[in-house]
């Protein structure tokens, strides 16, 4: 039988890990607070913010052996705030709203992608393989859209001009997170373990990098992880065309 401690633990919740993420659920809030009052700079670093707290939240559960049903489902909720919601509206009212329906349209879809990758994400968790994303995570697709309004708010565009480039790149996102292409998860990575000494010296240039111009860095690097899921697909079926070849030929 269980002890009446075990019974409280089960009913409770992991406080650390859950912390961080209302923490990010928080910025993802305060994000739409800020671009319905105008503040689209503050709206972004919020997403940017959120973010770095979505990527904590996770590796501190499995560091900790804190994981639980309720965090998952928490996190997924959270997630949908902050990089479903909050990066639609932030696009919709820096840009599309000029566009009328179109622009409503372009954020929705953007808005329906991020739920129904995250939906998917959680009926495939211990399915797929874990070095790999079915479909641009949530959390890059926000950075690509809000890195583009940081870096356009920065540099004072003309937000009238921008409204088929911005609706066209929030839709992309939008598809890319419901499509089948795959991307580096990194999940391989070894944070415990030693590394060669020049990888520490990337990161230490990717923080100059970002330290001297916060939006367009941003974007560059979100952009470029984008563009990488399709080369990376191509690899992939290029590789399983070649191996099943040298088997036909095997045979």
């Amino acid at each position: 039988m269980e002890t009446e401690a075990e019974k409280k633990r089960r009913r409770g919740i992991y406080l650390l890990p859950n912390l961080f993420t209302t923490a990010g659920l928080f910025a993802g809030f305060f994000a739409i607070i800020a671009a319905m009052s105008g503040r689209f700079e503050a709206a972004a670093i919020a997403i940017f913010i959120a973010m770095f707290m979505d990527g904590i939240d996770g590796r501190l559960a499995r560091m900790t052996n804190t994981q639980s049903d309720f965090g998952k489902e928490y996190d997924s909720l959270a997630d949908m705030v902050s990089f479903g919601l909050a990066p639609a509206l932030v696009m919709y009212l820096w840009a599309l709203t000029p566009l009328g329906k179109v622009g409503f349209a372009a954020a929705f879809v953007y808005a329906a992608g991020a739920a129904l990758r995250l939906a998917r994400f959680n009926t495939q968790v211990g399915i797929i393989d874990k070095r790999y994303f079915q479909g641009l995570a949530s959390p890059a697709a926000a950075a690509l859209v809000v890195g583009l309004v940081w870096w356009g708010h920065d540099a004072a565009w003309v937000r009238g001009d921008l409204g088929w480039i911005t609706a066209l790149l929030t839709a992309a996102a939008g598809v890319l997170m419901v499509s089948n292409v795959r991307y580096n998860s990194f999940k391989d990575l070894d944070l415990k373990g030693k590394v060669p000494f020049f990888k520490i010296l990337v990161v230490v240039a990717i923080f100059v990098l970002v330290a001297l111009d916060p939006p367009r860095v941003l974007f560059a690097m979100a952009l470029i992880y984008a563009l990488s899921g399709p080369v990376l697909t191509l690899v992939l079926l290029r590789q399983r065309r070649a191996a099943r070849k040298s088997a036909d030929k095997g045979q």
